[in-house]
């Protein structure tokens, strides 16, 4: 597995990156998607129904179920919880850095497999 600084670095190669100031909205559920973002510096909170479901910090990702799911729609609300410098990573991008570092797509299959147990906890413990 890769380090987050080792991510980070990953990350620092994609060709568009974008700063947010805290409590700035970066995406909205059910916007349209047409990249991820990796986050390069600070922390971001991922928002479902209302409540902080996740906070995302250096060295790893989110928004890419908008890069392989049909349709390219959004599940979260994401807002910058602190000023933070994020990387866009569209799908060519992303393909190139999955068939470059193979060691990425683990990362990414492990963030989202990390937040699909984590739901599934939030599940468990409200019925």
């Amino acid at each position: 597995m890769l380090k987050p600084i080792q991510v980070v670095e990953l990350l620092m190669t994609t060709p568009s990156h974008q700063d947010f100031g805290a409590g700035d909205t970066i995406f909205e559920v059910g916007a349209l998607g047409s990249c991820m973002y990796g986050v390069i510096q600070g922390e971001v909170d991922l928002w479902v129904n209302g409540r902080v479901f996740e906070t995302i910090s250096a060295g790893d990702v989110f928004g890419e179920g908008a890069l392989v799911q049909i349709p390219h729609v959004r599940a979260s609300t994401a807002v910058a919880k602190t000023d933070c410098l994020l990387a866009l990573v569209d799908e060519a991008h992303f393909k190139f850095l999955v068939q470059e570092t193979p060691l990425f797509a683990l990362e990414v299959i492990r963030s989202l497999s990390s937040r699909l147990r984590a739901a599934k906890a939030a599940v468990k413990s409200d019925g």
